[in-house]
């Protein structure tokens, strides 16, 4: 992307020392947007890293972490007005799409994808889309996935690589810094939100009488399913330790369901 003269948020030094001044972004003609060009996408990453688990949660510390999720969420009527129609959902969905295919490309994590829209929700809930840029979306969602493989990943492509997934636009790289700052600026450059994932292993050992570490399975289908949860908007009503308690009671359902039917099986033969 060339020619930004009414996308100018200023040095990172600028926005830095004046968070005030970044709420306010100008997209005018100066804007121009390169159609993306399948053939110029970058190299994929040399992979992530491995899964690291997150360290065992006592009460204390899980209660301490309820308290302060709210912190990290979109505002509270942005629910309504995606219901509404005030809010595009459209635009949240294409962002969404690509931020899954980018990061399958990559080889990001389930929690990189679930920070980056975290991002995604609670600065479209604060920031006013302008009309006419249908490519601002686009830059949007590429900034806070960069922002979120920053914060999660180890290895991450550069700017113009990360571009990943066939999206219709392409962005240079200093381009989505700039978007990065104005997105940080929104967020209060609090990017360690407490997510699902978070909560997830110390739910399920609540559901096991022998409180043993979830392992394998367990946890892959936790996983997926919280995923599956950023697709739609309505769990945007309830708060990350609420999902992954729902979430921790219907996987040990599904356990529980499957090891009655191998015992009856083998009972039976």
């Amino acid at each position: 992307m060339s020619g930004n003269k009414g996308f100018d948020c200023g040095t990172a030094s600028d926005l830095l020392l004046c968070d005030e001044e970044t709420k306010s972004l100008c997209f005018d003609g100066g804007d121009s947007v390169e159609t993306f060009n399948h053939q110029t996408n970058g190299g994929k990453a040399e992979g992530r890293s491995e899964f690291i688990p997150f360290p065992f949660l006592t009460e204390e510390c899980i209660g301490w972490m309820v308290e302060r999720e709210r912190e990290h969420l979109p505002r509270n009527d942005y629910l309504v007005r995606l219901r509404s129609g005030e809010l595009d959902l459209s635009f949240r969905r294409e962002a969404l799409d690509w931020m899954f295919k980018a990061c399958a490309h990559h080889k990001f994590g389930e929690f990189c994808l679930y920070l980056a829209m975290n991002y995604l929700d609670r600065f479209l809930s604060m920031y006013s889309l302008p009309k006419g840029k249908h490519w601002v979306i686009q830059l949007i969602a590429v900034s806070c996935l960069s922002l979120a493989a920053k914060t999660d990943e180890v290895n991450v492509s550069s700017l113009v690589d990360l571009q990943a997934g066939e999206p219709e636009f392409l962005f240079e790289g200093k381009t989505i810094q700039r978007m990065e700052m104005f997105v940080l600026s929104y967020l209060n450059w609090n990017v360690n939100p407490y997510t699902p994932l978070n909560f997830i292993e110390f739910y399920l050992r609540k559901t096991k009488s022998d409180a043993r570490i979830p392992q394998g399975p367990l946890l892959t289908r936790s996983k997926q399913i919280i995923l599956d949860t950023i697709k739609g908007i309505d769990f945007l009503e309830f708060k990350p330790s609420e999902i992954a308690a729902a979430v921790a009671l219907y996987v040990s359902g599904e356990v529980d369901v499957d090891e009655s039917f191998i015992q009856e099986k083998v009972v039976s033969e």
